[in-house]
């Protein structure tokens, strides 16, 4: 297998960021499984709600956000890069077969590479046999206001597509329930949502949005009154 530690060429102007993990990546063809229906319809929803995609006035143009799914011993996760395009396809997930976060390796197969966010991924399907999606979102609102939704946070010393923020999410979800939301302290504005199916990963994630603007609304209007 060939080792690479940056992303290739892809239909896509700009990336979600810099792959830091040392990757082996095979060429193949696409993942196909059965799941890619349900998992592609809430990437959709969440790309409308602005989890996930691509702003001109947000992280310098860059594209955020990715989604995966456990699959045998592995899990299909959405390729670099693809952030900002509305809808995917099978040939835009690739399958992440092995990770190991101490040694900061992935090994994974497909058309394009992993995104860079794999290893926060992995952290939770090692941490969590029950969690069967993750979801790696972006949410100013979220997380402005982490501390009142009590949610919990990895160290703001824990930079993006790190081992040190894979171990930390990993060491969080050990203790957390089957099902959660996780707030990135040290990735700006990043957000980990992760449960058994689409569904209940992505209303996570909606439900705890709902929570942050009802909190600023009330904020605002105590400020007004």
């Amino acid at each position: 297998m060939k080792s690479v530690k940056s992303s290739a060429s892809f239909p896509e102007r700009g990336a979600e960021g810099v792959i830091q993990y040392r990757l082996d990546f095979r060429s193949s063809a696409a993942p196909r499984w059965a799941g890619f229906p349900k998992l592609e319809a809430w990437r959709r929803v969440l790309f409308h709600l602005g989890f996930i995609g691509q702003h001109p006035k947000r992280y310098g143009g860059l594209s955020y956000g990715n989604i995966s799914q456990r699959l045998g011993a592995g899990f299909v996760i959405s390729a670099t890069q693809t952030g900002g395009m509305e809808t995917l396809q099978p040939r835009h997930y690739c399958l992440v077969e092995q990770a190991e976060i101490e040694t900061n390796r992935v090994i994974a197969r497909g058309i394009y590479p992993p995104s860079s966010e794999a290893l926060s991924h992995a952290a939770i399907y090692q941490a969590s046999a029950k969690a069967h999606v993750v979801v790696h979102g972006h949410c100013p609102d979220i997380w402005r206001q982490s501390v009142r939704l009590g949610l919990p946070e990895t160290p703001p010393d824990a930079g993006y597509g790190t081992p040190a923020l894979a171990l930390a999410v990993k060491r969080l979800v050990k203790g957390l329930p089957a099902a959660g939301v996780i707030v990135m302290r040290g990735h700006q504005d990043g957000v980990l949502a992760y449960g058994a199916t689409p569904e209940q990963a992505g209303q996570l994630l909606v439900d705890t949005l709902a929570r942050a603007w009802t909190l600023t609304i009330a904020i605002n209007e105590e400020g007004e009154t």
